[in-house]
């Protein structure tokens, strides 16, 4: 059974608002009634201090009735001072007064008297008197040659000493239950208020949140930090870390430190979400989202989120590729499709001889493309490239030979289909762009695994390159082509995967003499 987090902290408070109450409570007891005790003793040693200096005490010493004088006047001091009793004593302990008037005449009882009549010191003592056990100050009565002649004793009853100290103590006990009071009042405010900080969700539920929050960050691929009104990075997961080339301790980061000049405060102005901003950052380009969060309506914190844009590229990049390819088979479909309705015409029309050159010029063509492209070449991936290639060079009109030097075994498994679709696909359609136009339109592709490299080769008998365009051919948007479409992607695209596999790319081109791509890829 949970425990609520209002319960936790009510039984919390309260426990420690008792303990210290019964703490104070005690501590203010004991102090108490030592303080009240050493009041009420040094009072009865300063009543009998003054009363044994009074010349009219010491004077009545000498008379034949001493009480007569001493009682009267030590009876109106002890009814002003607020003592239980005082009695005055001579040296042999003979009591000269007494609140009790018949005790008078008798000898002092408690047994403390030594070193006030012997010794001539003023102390306070404890003892059992004729009135009960008291509280008391003794002090010795000198004449004028500085004898000892008799005793002065002013006591507080212990019962009364006790029963002011307990009022003293309810007093304190009342104030101690208000404090209880108000430590539950408080407490019940306190775990409300926590409460509600918390959105109503108890700690455990809190926990859970947070263990989840931690799993969903680490596992998204987009990089995620959050970052306070000061500019401290709150939180980040491992991708931004990567993405932001941070190692270590996140601790301490500063937003303006990760992404500087990007306007990183406009959001906490404006309370609006900022979409797709483009960032560059050193060799890479980001794509960020600032998204504000609120607090009671007001922005206290952002969260941006971001990804490379490369990755972007790549995947649209591939989608094309694909695109394309599938296109270049419908090609080829389509061409073998014309083909067919050929080859039928001829053979309605009786034009058999025609028809069997026609079936075995393609089949002489297609057992050279075939001998080479599955017995040389072994990799499917490539295969499947080429021999949409074909299709599309026979739609076109253009010849396309696969070099018969060509050798390919299995390719390593860090070069994945989209990188062949983009490097092989947009070399060979480039190299078709360059010939349609010419009268004998020829493109030649080679591939070889010979040596510590795989190489791609496109030869095509085009216009060439001019010299002033080499520079430029592989920047992102640079085309020689007139057209209203977007060009310029497919060179770029191929120098990326390209520098993505640690390789490199050759141009050889003349004006007039065509041009030959060469792609080196490491094993």
């Amino acid at each position: 059974m949970r425990i609520s987090l209002q319960t936790k902290i009510l039984i919390l408070v309260l426990s420690l608002a008792f303990l210290i109450i019964i703490l104070l409570t005690a501590s203010f007891t004991y102090l108490e009634s030592k303080q009240i005790e050493e009041q009420k003793g040094q009072l009865a040693l300063k009543i009998s201090k003054t009363i044994s200096f009074m010349p009219e005490v010491i004077k009545a010493f000498q008379t034949k009735d001493p009480a007569a004088i001493i009682q009267p006047t030590v009876e109106r001091i002890r009814k002003e001072v607020g003592a239980e009793f005082i009695v005055v004593g001579n040296k042999e302990g003979i009591r000269y007064s007494h609140p009790v008037p018949e005790r008078i005449g008798k000898k002092m009882v408690g047994k403390d008297n030594y070193r006030a009549l012997v010794e001539g010191k003023y102390y306070t003592s404890r003892a059992v008197g004729s009135l009960g056990p008291s509280l008391r100050g003794k002090s010795p009565v000198f004449n004028k040659k500085n004898e000892i002649i008799g005793i002065v004793s002013v006591g507080f009853l212990s019962e009364n000493i006790k029963e002011q100290i307990f009022h003293n103590v309810i007093r304190a006990g009342f104030i101690s239950m208000a404090v209880l009071i108000i430590a539950v009042a408080g407490s019940i405010m306190l775990s409300r208020n926590i409460r509600k900080d918390t959105m109503g969700l108890e700690p455990y539920q809190i926990a859970t949140l947070y263990t989840e929050r931690d799993a969903i960050l680490q596992s998204v691929r987009e990089g995620i930090l959050a970052y306070d009104k000061t500019g401290r990075v709150t939180m980040i997961n491992k991708t931004a870390k990567k993405l932001l080339n941070i190692k270590g301790s996140s601790h301490r980061l500063e937003i303006e430190d990760l992404f500087p000049n990007s306007n990183l405060y406009q959001v906490f102005k404006t309370g609006r979400s900022q979409k797709d901003r483009e960032i560059t950052l050193k060799d890479r380009t980001l794509i960020v989202n600032w998204t504000p969060v609120f607090h009671k309506d007001e922005v206290n914190g952002i969260v941006a989120s971001f990804r490379d844009k490369t990755e972007f590229e790549q995947m649209l990049n591939t989608l094309s590729e694909v695109q394309r390819y599938s296109e270049d088979l419908r090609a080829q479909t389509h061409e073998f499709t014309n083909k067919l309705y050929v080859l039928s015409g001829l053979l309605q029309l009786g034009e058999y001889d025609e028809a069997v050159d026609m079936i075995q010029d393609e089949t002489e063509d297609f057992e050279v493309k075939n001998h080479i492209l599955f017995n040389q070449i072994e990799e499917t991936r490539v295969q499947a490239v080429l021999l949409g290639k074909i299709g599309k060079a026979s739609e076109k009109k253009i010849e396309f030979e696969i070099d018969s030097n060509s050798s390919l075994q299995t390719l390593p498994i860090h070069i994945n289909l989209s990188h062949l679709i983009v490097i092989i696909g947009n070399l060979i359609d480039n190299a078709f762009e360059a010939v349609v136009r010419n009268k004998n339109p020829k493109v030649m592709f080679f591939a070889t695994d010979l040596g510590k490299d795989i190489i791609f080769e496109v030869h095509d008998n085009g216009n060439g390159i001019p010299e002033e365009n080499k520079a430029l051919i592989f920047c992102r948007g640079f085309t020689e082509k007139n057209s209203n479409e977007p060009r310029g992607y497919g060179l770029a695209n191929v120098n990326e995967a390209v520098n993505q596999l640690g390789g490199m790319i050759e141009l050889h081109s003349e004006k007039g003499k065509g041009a030959v791509f060469t792609v080196y890829i490491p094993k």
